[in-house]
């Protein structure tokens, strides 16, 4: 029997789990005060405190730490990885507290996995990190040779409903033609083709969200950023927090929108559609690229909860193949299952080497 501590650090909390084989033992969220997190200049500063946090949540549970076989981390902002596993090692964890790619609490991950398993002598791993970088050459040429697209997004989901999706059809994952749509606090659109993440429209470049501003007219954002007297930092935070339903309707929560809508708001209904359109858009975008050799189409995420939503993105692009709703994130359970193929042999875990 494997037992496997999965770790997952978010802005404002830190989930931990802990799975004997594919049996989940327990799930926590440990909470972390805006006062407690605002005392840490840089992200990796809270290594020390998250992890004694989690220690002290392990032992309330009674889970003694050589029972431990190994540790699975959400994978943090490196540059760019293939997708799967990554053994965690001396080369990440530098990466991740010198020289990550972007800020995010995910790059606590591997470090406090390796401070933890490193004296236990049991392996650590990241699994689809958010930074799986994929994509067709021919895909990342934009109009300006100064900017490029990269893969980046919501890997670990959408990677983990297309597996079950190959699980459930009889079918290897490399042998299907899919796309897949997260739906959350922000939204991308995945085309997994041949075994592969070919392509990504990431929250930043596709449907506004909850929260994020998405895909914007270029020349009127640039017009509007240089009369906004914003700082960069500024604007990205309106762009990443404070855009699509929250700039709209002052809420994040698509539930609130849906009693909005039940109570006549007529405004609200017209957000909550565009937001769907331009959700489906992506989707057809996505099957053009494939050149509609597509075989399913998964909408995953929270949002995907909502049958109002999902009909509202169903009916515009089920033309183009079968929908299929695997709702919720199921982040903790895809670490698990992605760390338990690795300790099996049934995969291999990379070996990253610091940039």
């Amino acid at each position: 029997m494997e037992r496997l501590l999965i770790l997952n650090p978010g802005s404002t909390s830190t989930k931990i789990a802990v799975y004997d084989d594919e049996k989940q033992l327990f799930v926590e969220s440990i909470s972390h005060s805006a006062e407690v997190i605002a005392r840490y200049d840089m992200i990796i500063d809270q290594f020390e405190f998250r992890k004694d946090m989690i220690l002290e949540v392990l032992a309330e549970k009674g889970i003694e730490l050589d029972s431990l076989t190994g540790i699975v981390a959400r994978g943090g902002l490196l540059p760019p990885v293939k997708a799967g596993a990554y053994r965690v090692n001396e080369d990440m964890v530098w990466q991740l507290k010198n020289k990550p790619a972007m800020e995010h609490a995910s790059n606590l991950g591997a470090v406090i996995a390796d401070a933890i398993a490193g004296p236990l002598g049991i392996p650590a791993f990241i699994y689809d990190g958010v930074t799986v970088d994929e994509m067709w050459d021919e895909l990342r040429i934009t109009g300006l040779t100064e900017l490029s697209r990269r893969g980046i997004g919501h890997n670990l989901n959408t990677r983990a409903a297309a597996m079950r999706y190959a699980r459930e059809n009889g079918k290897a994952y490399k042998d299907c033609k899919l796309i897949v749509a997260h739906l959350g606090g922000g939204i991308s659109i995945t085309l997994q083709y041949d075994g592969k993440i070919a392509d990504i429209i990431n929250d930043e470049d596709g449907p506004f969200s909850p929260e994020r501003a998405g895909k914007l007219p270029v020349q009127s954002f640039a017009k509007l950023m240089g009369n906004s007297g914003m700082s960069t930092k500024e604007m990205l935070k309106k762009l990443k927090s404070r855009g699509g339903i929250v700039a709209h309707l002052g809420v994040n929560d698509t539930r609130e929108v849906e009693k909005m809508i039940a109570d006549g708001d007529e405004h609200a209904k017209a957000v909550y559609e565009a937001m769907a359109i331009q959700t489906a858009r992506c989707i057809g975008e996505e099957a053009c690229v494939a050149a509609g050799d597509i075989e399913g189409i998964i909408l995953t995420g929270g949002i995907a909860y909502s049958e109002m939503f999902t009909e509202m993105v169903a009916k515009r692009v089920k033309w183009i193949a079968p929908v299929v709703i695997y709702p919720g994130e199921n982040e903790m359970e895809s670490l698990a299952l992605g760390g338990l193929r690795v300790l099996r042999g049934e995969e291999t875990a990379h070996e990253f080497v610091r940039n």
